[in-house]
């Protein structure tokens, strides 16, 4: 089982203007109880959305690249702005619906010098790589409204519920951001019709 930990910035304590706002993580949510549920469930969402879908789960690459991180994930990850970083953008698919947009992300500095290669995991899901990997301790779970701009152009919608938290192994960090999609909650308030 994963351990669980609270991590803190400790460097990089400002985030440069980027041209638009970042979105606002925090540790809390006003949402219902459903969502917050969701938004907050230590598990592994992957393992949930397999229940949820009674199986027919999938993972949808959408983007796997070496990138200039976001300012707001430089600052989550501890390194200075403008840093590269490997990014890997999916969507996960219920019935080949997409549910969730995910984006996962981590410094080049620190993926290098480990022993994860995000490159090789194609289809798979990387939440239940680390999920699997009892050494990984993940820090708080942070919510926001995640920008619209941020989506792929099918998904893009204002106003959707997102949480992301940090994995660290040793000097590995990785951040990862989940965004949940109108059909996951259509899926989670009428599990039947998708049986």
């Amino acid at each position: 089982m994963i351990k669980s930990t609270s991590f803190q910035p400790t460097r990089f304590t400002t985030v440069p203007h980027s041209g638009f706002p970042s979105p606002d993580w925090q540790c809390l949510a006003d949402a219902d109880p459903l969502v917050r549920d969701w938004l907050f469930d230590p598990g592994s969402l992957t393992r949930r959305l397999i229940q949820l879908s009674d199986d027919h789960f999938s993972v949808r690459v959408l983007l796997q690249d070496w990138q200039p991180l976001r300012d707001e994930e430089c600052l989550a990850l501890d390194v200075p702005s403008g840093s590269q970083g490997w990014v890997r953008e999916v969507c996960l698919l219920g019935h080949g619906e997409p549910w969730v947009f995910a984006r996962s992300v981590a410094a080049r500095s620190s993926l290098q010098a480990s022993d994860l290669d995000l490159q090789a995991l194609g289809n798979r899901s990387l939440g239940e790589l680390l999920f699997c990997d009892p050494a990984f301790v993940r820090g708080p779970i942070q919510t926001c409204r995640y920008p619209a701009r941020w989506l792929p152009a099918q998904q893009a919608s204002e106003g959707l519920w997102a949480r992301r938290s940090r994995f660290d192994r040793g000097s590995l960090a990785v951040l990862v951001a989940e965004v949940f999609l109108p059909p996951v909650w259509q899926a989670v308030r009428n599990p039947v019709e998708h049986h």
